[in-house]
């Protein structure tokens, strides 16, 4: 068994590791590379432009992270058209369908990249251009497998002429079509003929050589060969979107331990519902299961007097009872009280968040929720989503309140941030307090907030524009505090100012605190975004093009809640995909 999955960067270990493998293969099964070339593959990923296209790298994963093949694939991105660079099984991994699902994977790319055809070179079948009989039994053998999909070479162009007279066994130009007829004028030929040439082998092509391909094109537009081999092709499904390009959603499903059934309480288990039936409806997700980790994940951004004392006091309430703060240390914080329930405001810092016998447990499975997508990410997987309840943008190092008790947001950055530099996006309504005061003297966690001025909007005593951190997070905090009407252009102008901040920080993880109380009619706010709004705010937030992880956080408006969610998915997921494609 294996899967394949696409190689933007080498920015999470297991890609790192998986580099190094197909390095190997590249060395064994393509001795003529150049040693440097396959050296600089890490370089080549990190920094996809430097050549004049984009590099995307394919594995065939097996057990135990085994690459048990690879392909290569070049976008130029400034002519809309890709080319297979390289496609190969390792020598122990031969057979068992693993190139006939890579080059699948492939067309796939290809297709979403909104180009017409995918070109690549491929030896002749043709003993006049090729005198080594067991090299051309090769070469047939690869020219009938890639005609199996519609790929033949291109005829009446002077493509395989050699580039010295003693060289044989010059390349076809193969085109695939990707299920649609073929279509090339002679500028757009001499242009992707032109962009190979010069960019992919312009240490190997003088200029005379590129000229001399480029004035055989003819003048109509070019074929293809006649089938030769095989009289039916396969054709693939055009809608499917595959498993490694999926959104990974974990849901903590016993979320429902934790309902508050008090008139106004708005955070209820019916929110979930109307996410998931939404973001269902569409072909963007896979459902993960959570998995459990240990308190230390918590404790590394809370205070443990204060995760111990949340697991005591809701072990001790009965079913059906609701702790609230009441009394709060103003003058003396640093004594609290014996009763557990008094001591509820030493610990919160508001009156509507209550404590229950399930308070703990269920944020507890929220946490699980986000640090499952987390792993999701450093597996290699670029988007995750984890749709928990309670939220926690609000809970802070030693404190609870905004129906928060653990963040869930900061846990994930935290356990992010030993591989590399993390920033948090807020979107929520409401400024994300919690969060910034747990990374407010660190600088390689940046934490930005866009919500409703604290002024008028709860928690009221954080937000502010010139909180922008402390000691070594000096700078390293950003709030966009806006005014208490706000529609969806005026929005998504701060959005970009606030994307701008992060792409100067330029982190190797994103962390996303989804708040869907931005929208019209939402209980707790008062701006007026809609559908089409949060659809524009996942795409800008997408074209960053970062490993990310979304926490939901806010969001009351159960008429809307959903489609609004699904909304902003659908931009989240085109927005990536046009970062990949630049």
């Amino acid at each position: 068994m294996f899967r394949i999955r696409p190689i933007y960067d080498t920015t999470v270990p297991v890609d790192s590791l998986c580099v190094e493998q197909v390095q190997t293969i590249l060395a064994e099964r393509f001795p003529f590379i150049a040693p440097e070339e396959v050296a600089d593959l890490p370089a080549t990923l990190k920094n996809p432009m430097a050549k004049g296209y984009r590099t995307i790298l394919f594995v065939a994963e097996g057990q135990r992270r085994t690459v048990q093949g690879f392909a290569l694939l070049c976008h130029f991105s400034d002519l809309r058209f890709c080319y297979l660079d390289f496609l190969s099984v390792s020598l122990s991994h031969g057979g068992g369908g693993v190139g006939s699902a890579l080059y699948e994977r492939v067309r796939e790319e290809a297709r979403a990249l909104g180009n017409t055809a995918l070109f690549f070179e491929c030896l002749p079948d043709d003993p006049l251009l090729c005198r080594d009989e067991t090299l051309l039994q090769e070469n047939k053998a690869r020219l009938r497998f890639y005609e199996r999909y519609g790929a033949r070479p291109i005829v009446n162009t002077a493509y395989e002429t050699p580039l010295s007279a003693e060289d044989d066994c010059a390349p076809y130009l193969v085109a695939d079509p990707l299920d649609k007829p073929f279509q090339l004028s002679r500028p757009r030929a001499r242009s992707i003929i032109r962009a190979i040439l010069e960019r992919k082998y312009k240490e190997k092509c003088s200029p005379q050589y590129v000229r001399m391909v480029l004035d055989s094109i003819p003048p109509s537009p070019l074929a293809l060969r006649e089938t030769r081999y095989l009289t039916e092709t396969i054709s693939a499904n055009r809608q499917t979107i595959s498993a490694d390009r999926k959104i990974a959603v974990i849901c903590n499903h016993n979320h429902r331990i934790h309902h508050i059934r008090e008139r106004g309480y708005v955070e209820a288990p019916v929110r979930i519902d109307s996410i998931l039936r939404e973001i269902k409806k569409t072909e963007l997700f896979t459902l993960r299961d959570p998995r459990h980790f240990s308190e230390q994940y918590i404790t590394a951004v809370h205070d443990k007097k204060f995760v111990t004392y949340l697991k005591r006091v809701c072990s001790t309430l009965p079913e059906n009872k609701s702790v609230y703060p009441y009394v709060f240390p103003i003058r003396n914080a640093a004594r609290p009280p014996k009763d557990l329930a008094v001591r509820a405001g030493y610990y919160c810092i508001d009156t509507f968040t209550p404590l229950n016998g399930n308070a703990y447990a269920a944020a507890r499975g929220a946490v699980d929720c986000g640090m499952t997508a987390a792993q999701e990410v450093l597996d290699g997987r670029r988007l995750a989503y984890a749709l928990v309840r309670p939220p926690g943008h609000h809970a802070e190092h030693r404190a609870f309140g905004g129906f928060c008790y653990f963040n869930t947001a900061a846990v994930v950055a935290q356990h992010l941030s030993a591989q590399g530099r993390v920033a948090v996006l807020d979107v929520d309504y409401h400024h994300g307090n919690g969060t910034q005061n747990i990374f407010y003297e660190r600088s390689d966690v940046l934490t930005v907030s866009i919500h409703g001025h604290p002024s008028f909007a709860y928690p009221y005593f954080s937000g502010f524009h010139e909180e922008t951190g402390e000691g070594q997070g000096q700078g390293f905090n950003r709030n966009y505090a806006l005014p208490e009407e706000m529609d969806g252009v005026g929005y998504a102008e701060v959005l970009r100012r606030a994307l701008g901040c992060i792409r100067d920080f330029d982190p190797a993880f994103l962390v996303v605190c989804l708040g869907l109380d931005p929208a019209k009619g939402d209980p707790t706010g008062t701006w007026s975004l809609q559908a089409k709004d949060f659809h524009l705010n996942g795409k800008l937030i997408g074209a960053l093009g970062k490993h990310t992880v979304v926490v939901q956080e806010g969001g009351y408006r159960i008429r809307s809640l959903g489609v609004n969610a699904g909304n902003f998915f659908q931009g989240l997921f085109e927005g990536s995909r046009l970062a990949r494609s630049r």
